[in-house]
């Protein structure tokens, strides 16, 4: 992106993936040894696979819980924190991470597409809470009391949160930015050409060309640790 076309941004969306994330040492579903390859996606990441065994699932997601504390945010993460900071414009960032990475890196206004890893879900009141423990033990709703809590994560067959923002943004903005994505996953795979119908530039950041590299008008592939701070710096023109 030209630093006259940065200069002329007002209205950025961003969207982030699992790839930002791994560069921390999250582990991924897609990558090499990934989650994916040591429990099928149906049995944990499925409504079906949650009323199939919920010991299950709510082990899986327990264990994930307690790994997160253990990365910290790379200068990605970083950056974008920075932006959100520095940047006088409007922008909204999203992210299919349930991860708190982008938060611990100074971002304060994140929008989790797919929920969040530290957040419980009560079937009982439909109430969200805070929330670091384990669910195995099946813990009290702190609103209700009732003993139904799920993790706040959107599985596969749900609908993800906010979609009508989402849009909303994707609508009125002048560049649309996809960072460490697979391309893949639908409705998030589909942002780029929301974004191009609406005359926004676009713009990719990622490890490898994913399944839409083609949709857009820029791609830099490298590690997002490495391109996220250099192209924040030009937006920020610093």
């Amino acid at each position: 992106m030209a630093q006259g076309q940065a200069n002329m941004t007002q209205k950025i969306v961003i969207l982030t993936g699992a790839g930002i994330s791994a560069e921390s040492g999250i582990d991924t579903f897609r990558s090499a040894g990934g989650l994916w390859e040591q429990h099928r996606v149906e049995d944990v990441a499925t409504p079906e696979g949650f009323a199939r065994d919920p010991d299950l699932v709510l082990g899986f997601y327990d264990a994930r819980r307690e790994a997160l504390a253990k990365v910290e945010p790379n200068p990605a993460h970083h950056a974008l924190g920075r932006l959100e900071r520095e940047f006088p414009g409007e922008l909204l960032l999203v992210t299919q991470n349930v991860d708190d990475l982008h938060e611990r890196g100074g971002a304060e206004k994140v929008l989790h597409m797919h929920g969040e890893l530290k957040s419980a879900l009560c079937m009982a009141c439909e109430m969200r809470s805070p929330w670091d423990a384990a669910m195995i033990e099946r813990p009290p709703c702190p609103v209700c009391q009732a003993p139904t809590l799920r993790p706040d994560v959107v599985w596969f067959g749900e609908m993800p949160y906010q979609m009508e923002r989402i849009y909303a943004a994707l609508a009125e903005c002048d560049l649309f930015v996809s960072i460490g994505t697979s391309g893949a996953v639908y409705p998030a795979a589909g942002f780029v050409q929301e974004a191009r119908a609406q005359g926004a530039a676009t713009l990719e950041l990622n490890l490898e060309p994913s399944e839409g590299s083609h949709y857009f008008e820029e791609s830099r592939h490298g590690p997002a640790g490495q391109l996220v701070p250099d192209w924040v710096a030009e937006v920020l023109g610093s």
